[in-house]
């Protein structure tokens, strides 16, 4: 009796199987989603229902629509057969005789003797294992990271190490499928109704990578503030996407060797949170300081500075008061300023010429340069 079932299975499986099938994208993919089998549309407004076939087997001629950002991965028996990465319409061909279909010109006695007798073979099933399944060649978004603590690290601006408690995003890209597939995603994903998922957090390999990623923190925040292309700044952390990635995805690649084993790299990041230690901020405090004191910032406080005291001794001593301004002036050199020198007393020209390089640089202003000029010159 189990002979009998068994030739039954065998030829009812052939049959079905004769079908072309049309397979494409499954309905209600998460953006995130990387990886994940074809699905054949058994059913078109109520026609071209075959839900006899082997889930397992391709006849040959079915038809599979690679959409635009995926690519199309054949398998053969569990091995990589077929990579797609253009868009478009693409027929399914293989010698496997039980792919064979009589619709694909593949003769009709021959097609069914062959397979009936191989799957004889195995109790009515198909000696083999077909699938196509798609990746995703688009950046996937939402691919989380935090740390709970503090991470440190050396800074080149600030010269010292510093710390801080950092969450963010970054997208992925998968830049090689084949090594994705053979090197990094489990068996049990590549099987129908499965999908990879970097955001899942069932998913165990994605679990493995946020791990890695953190663990990569530190060592990419020394990389970007250590980089003098990037200005050595560490508050530009949370203004560079691109640039932070790049420093991570270095990280990453020299800890883990994500592309070159796993055809994985990081493309984007964005930085929702920098909290810096207390020895951080008190550091960051006094270099805003620093900065507002230095360079033209710091000049044109000095002259604001001078300014005011010129009003002042102008109001209580006239001519002498702005000498005695000039005179304490001079003692700073701040931002590379130059500072008038004190004229000789008796010197009418001495004292305009002054005042006049004062006027110039914005210390005193025309009506102060006149008030000068008038009583130099006794008027």
């Amino acid at each position: 009796m189990g002979l009998v079932q068994a030739a039954k299975g065998a030829i009812g499986g052939v049959l079905a199987d004769q079908w072309k099938d049309f397979f494409t994208v499954p309905d209600g993919l998460p953006a995130t989603a990387a990886l994940f089998a074809a699905v054949p549309r058994g059913t078109n407004a109520g026609r071209g229902s075959n839900t006899s076939a082997s889930s397992n087997i391709i006849s040959n001629g079915s038809k599979i629509v690679v959409p635009e950002g995926y690519g199309l991965l054949l398998f053969q028996d569990g091995a990589i057969t077929g990579f797609v990465a253009e868009p478009g319409g693409y027929e399914w061909r293989s010698d496997d005789p039980n792919s064979q279909s009589i619709f694909a010109g593949d003769g009709l006695v021959s097609t069914f003797i062959k397979q009936s007798w191989e799957r004889f073979k195995f109790g009515g099933q198909p000696g083999a294992q077909q699938a196509a399944f798609f990746v995703s060649l688009k950046e996937l978004p939402d691919n989380r990271f935090g740390t709970q603590s503090e991470i440190y690290w050396d800074d080149g601006f600030l010269n010292t190490q510093v710390g801080a408690v950092t969450r963010g995003s970054f997208t992925l890209k998968i830049v090689d499928p084949i090594l994705f597939v053979k090197n990094f995603v489990p068996a049990s994903y590549l099987r129908p109704g499965q999908v990879f998922d970097f955001t899942d957090l069932d998913n165990a390999a994605a679990s493995q990578l946020f791990n890695e990623v953190v663990g990569s923190l530190a060592p990419a925040f020394s990389l970007y503030t250590n980089d003098p292309a990037k200005g050595n700044r560490i508050t530009k952390l949370q203004q560079d996407s691109i640039g932070f990635a790049q420093s991570l995805s270095a990280a990453v690649e020299q800890a883990y060797h994500w592309q070159s084993d796993r055809g994985l790299a990081i493309v984007k990041t964005a930085i929702v949170s920098i909290e810096y230690d207390a020895n951080t901020r008190e550091l960051l405090k006094t270099v805003q300081r620093t900065d507002a004191l230095s360079g033209a910032r710091g000049n044109s406080n000095l002259q604001a500075s001078v300014a005011q005291g010129i009003q002042a001794a102008g109001e209580n001593g006239g001519a002498a008061g702005l000498v005695g301004v000039g005179m304490a002036s001079g003692m700073f050199g701040v931002g590379g300023m130059q500072q008038p020198v004190a004229p000789a007393a008796d010197d009418p020209v001495a004292k305009l010429k002054k005042a006049k390089e004062m006027l110039d640089l914005g210390l005193i202003t025309q009506a102060d340069y006149d008030a000068l000029k008038a009583k130099a010159l006794g008027l």
